[in-house]
């Protein structure tokens, strides 16, 4: 197939056609052009970066993140940490967490690793069982669809929060908990992924090329491996791009209510928990992960936008930064006023002709009167 289908499910896009061969150059080129994706991408990359070598960075460092130092806390004062901002020192980058004096800095490139890694893992479980779902009930008969659909909005229907309290507060304890979390996030959030393959897939069924697929013999998975996936490929991508910051808050969430990751294993919406009562006394114990949460969250959801506008090039980008804005009003203001200068010099010429012809006219009239009397 000399074409593959690049969409986008954002409202008001169309589908545009990438040459396969050079799909992904024509993709990196337009994302190039975008500096706020760019930006969030090294963002998210140094993220990543910072997580993978968490145990590089604390064994740097000295320190790692389950060690108590009673020393550096002040127990007269409640537990305060000893010392200035926290109780930041050469050996202690970020200060120490209140009451137990654990090192701050190597619980928050350990928290990364977790907040990350359960956000991602369920972002793959989601994307998973919403294409499988999608594509059976796009291809299935009426029956098939009928039940996968009614599956599907019983999922969509079903509050995130509520029911991954319930199932996360049953499962005995010795289950890895950020594994845990992850496949619950997954299993209960996969329905709008289901619904946007299926509308997806239906559409790419009634073009010429998967009918000629068809009428060529190819049995229902060949079509739906060869010639629906590609096509398939760019929504999915661009959608899961918009799943991973939304995981990230879930899991921060139901940490922070005390049933995601159990300590001592950190993560950010763990360490926010343990902060709340800390704000005052320890101001940098809850900025830090929260900071981390929010830069995240917002790099990611940049990130996520400009692979949406990259993938479909003729949609606008919902984000407008830097002096873009500029720029276009700009253009827009020499574009009328190129437009009025050729009406202005268009009316000039106008009358410059009409004075021309007046002239001519009179000149042709005195010319005849002159004959007339000779």
């Amino acid at each position: 197939m000399s074409e593959a289908i690049v969409a986008s499910q954002a409202p008001g896009t169309d589908l545009a056609f990438v040459p396969g061969a050079s799909g992904a150059r024509q993709f990196w080129r337009r994302l190039r052009t975008q500096r706020a994706a760019l930006v969030a991408a090294g963002v998210v990359a140094l993220l990543v970066l910072l997580a993978l070598a968490a145990p590089l960075l604390t064994a740097i460092e000295g320190q790692d993140p389950t060690t108590y130092h009673p020393s550096l806390i002040d127990s007269a004062r409640g537990g305060v940490p000893v010392g200035s901002f926290g109780g930041v020192s050469g050996d202690h980058w970020l200060g120490v967490e209140p009451q137990t004096g654990r090192d701050l800095f190597a619980r928050l490139v350990y928290g990364a690793r977790v907040s990350l890694g359960v956000a991602l893992g369920a972002t793959v479980v989601q994307v998973l069982v919403g294409v499988v779902v999608g594509v059976a009930a796009a291809l299935g008969n009426r029956w098939i669809d009928q039940l996968l659909s009614r599956i599907t909005d019983i999922f969509v229907a079903m509050p995130l929060m509520i029911m991954s309290l319930a199932l996360l507060a049953i499962v005995p304890s010795s289950f890895p908990r950020p594994l845990l979390v992850a496949l619950v996030i997954g299993l209960i959030a996969w329905g709008n992924t289901a619904k946007i393959v299926r509308a997806q897939t239906l559409t790419l069924k009634g073009l010429d090329y998967v009918s000629a697929a068809r009428l060529s013999g190819w049995n229902t998975w060949r079509i739906a491996r060869r010639e629906l996936l590609p096509g398939l490929a760019a929504p999915v991508i661009t959608y899961a791009a918009l799943l991973v910051p939304m995981n990230i808050s879930a899991e921060a969430a139901l940490s922070f209510l005390g049933v995601g990751v159990k300590p001592p294993t950190p993560s950010w919406g763990q360490m926010l928990t343990a902060a709340n009562v800390w704000y005052q006394a320890a101001p940098q114990y809850l900025l830090l992960p929260a900071g981390a949460l929010l830069v995240t969250v917002l790099a990611l959801t940049v990130l996520g936008d400009g692979v949406r506008t990259a993938l479909d090039p003729r949609a606008a980008s919902r984000l407008r930064v830097g002096t873009g804005r500029k720029r276009e009003a700009k253009a827009d203001a020499d574009s009328k006023k190129a437009a009025a200068d050729v009406d202005s010099e268009k009316a000039a010429t106008d009358v410059d002709s009409k004075k021309a012809a007046t002239g001519a006219s009179v000149n042709a009239d005195a010319s005849a009167n002159k004959e007339a009397k000779a």
